[in-house]
């Protein structure tokens, strides 16, 4: 094998292996930049050994026995307590101290706990939402700073700041590498669902940029969430993001036009939407809804944000839409998290249900609230309303207020387009037609 070859067989290794590599050495030596640091030390050991020697058949296994020996050096090095010492020395006791390393019993940790504990350390609350995010994306994802720097469109000395400053914060406040029990674990649930959401969700629906989605961040966001479902199988609103996440992103080939312009759902082509993903996000839904139902308890937010969803991936039309049940979902919705834009997405639902006026009642009633004075989806859904009531002046007035809040500019275009159709409907001309 070239050696471009074999380093490209690395950099895919790598990829597969770097979250679990970190997870396990972070449970060792209790330090998630040290053990950040010791993978990359393995990682350039394997850059300088593998090319002669070859690809080994268990590559995970070697980077993690490579890892411990590495750490076992710095520890030493460093002269860090002896107790850390000791932990490590028993942890390879059976190796011997110039022996070859086992790298069966490299692997024998318990790789989904580990995992686990890295993700929920990662997420923890104590961490700004910028730095659970930039971490979570570093070290469970594996993506590069600059990746996640164009992701965001933030400078990449901003994200390595971040994360930097996310490592201080969690060494400082000696916050332990561990799965939390009792009540702290639903607190520290909602914020690692909150992370992986965010991080799909900006890419469903960039918040600022030229792309109006940034598929990569959908990705990632859907791989978090399988491995935390994989790692946490009875938590029900896992299953519950998961679905959700799965059916949103079977959308995404139908999302935009060939020249990246926004498809809005009820005009998109549903037979590009993924069938696959359907199907695992229906399965996920049944499984979050098992899982509540065993505990006695009621859908959870994900779950019911999900079964919406699943009513829209459902419906082979649009015509065919179960609206009554949106509106019911969203009503639970609203009792479980109160929330004004939960509220906004019901009216639309109650619009297209019982007509444009039945939903406008709603919005403008939601026009004082404080939250969403700089939401542009407000006077955007308000446009769409009063468009479809025939007021066309307000209509366009309210699409290009929308305009000028978002920061995206796909969605800039595709709201003063449909202000221009309004301008044009209203004097008479052929209503031309959107994306």
């Amino acid at each position: 094998m070239m050696t471009t070859d074999i380093h490209h067989a690395i950099d895919a290794v790598w990829r597969i292996e770097q979250a679990k590599l970190i997870a396990g050495l972070a449970r060792i030596v209790r330090d998630i930049g040290l053990a950040e640091e010791l993978a990359q030390d393995a990682l350039v050991t394997a850059l300088e050994q593998w090319p002669k020697s070859g690809i080994p058949d268990k590559p995970g296994a070697w980077l993690m026995a490579a890892a411990k020996h590495r750490a076992i050096d710095r520890l030493r090095r460093r002269k860090l307590i002896e107790r850390k010492h000791e932990e490590l020395g028993r942890e390879l006791a059976s190796e011997g101290e110039g022996a070859t390393p086992d790298l069966d019993a490299a692997l024998d940790d318990d790789i989904g706990d580990d995992l686990l504990r890295l993700i929920f350390t990662a997420c923890h609350p104590v961490l700004a939402t910028e730095g659970r995010v930039a971490l979570t994306l570093r070290l469970i994802g594996g993506l590069a700073i600059d990746e996640i720097a164009r992701a965001f469109l933030v400078p990449e000395p901003t994200v390595a700041q971040r994360i930097v400053r996310a490592k201080r914060v969690l060494a400082e406040r000696r916050v332990p590498f561990e799965v939390p029990h009792g009540p702290e674990l639903s607190q520290r649930l909602a914020s690692v669902l909150e992370v992986i959401y965010l991080i799909f969700n900006e890419g469903y629906a960039a918040t600022a940029g030229e792309d109006w989605m940034r598929p990569q961040l959908c990705e990632e966001g859907l791989r978090l969430g399988r491995i935390l479902a994989e790692a946490a199988p009875n938590e029900p609103e896992v299953h519950g993001l998961v679905a959700l996440m799965e059916i949103q992103a079977s959308r995404l080939g139908a999302r935009t036009s060939p020249s990246g312009d926004p498809i809005l759902l009820l005009d998109q082509n549903r037979a590009r939407w993924d069938q696959l993903l359907i199907r695992r996000g229906l399965a996920a839904l049944a499984r979050a809804e098992a899982r509540a139902k065993d505990l006695g308890a009621a859908p959870g937010p994900y779950t019911l944000q999900a079964a919406i969803a699943a009513c829209h991936a459902r419906a082979r039309t649009h015509d065919q839409t179960d609206w009554a049940r949106i509106v019911g979902l969203y009503g639970a919705l609203a009792q479980r998290t109160p929330s004004p834009v939960i509220e906004l997405n019901r009216a639309v639902a109650l619009a297209m249900l019982f007509g444009p006026a039945a939903g406008l009642r709603i919005v403008d009633a939601l026009a004082c609230e404080p939250v969403l004075k700089a939401y542009h989806l407000l006077p955007s859904v308000r446009g769409d309303l009063l468009k479809k009531l025939g007021r066309l002046d307000e209509a366009r007035t309210e699409f290009e207020r929308a305009a000028a809040l978002t920061r995206n500019e796909r969605e800039r275009k595709l709201l003063l387009d449909r202000a221009d159709a309004c301008s044009r409907q209203g004097n008479g001309a052929a209503p031309q037609s959107l994306p």
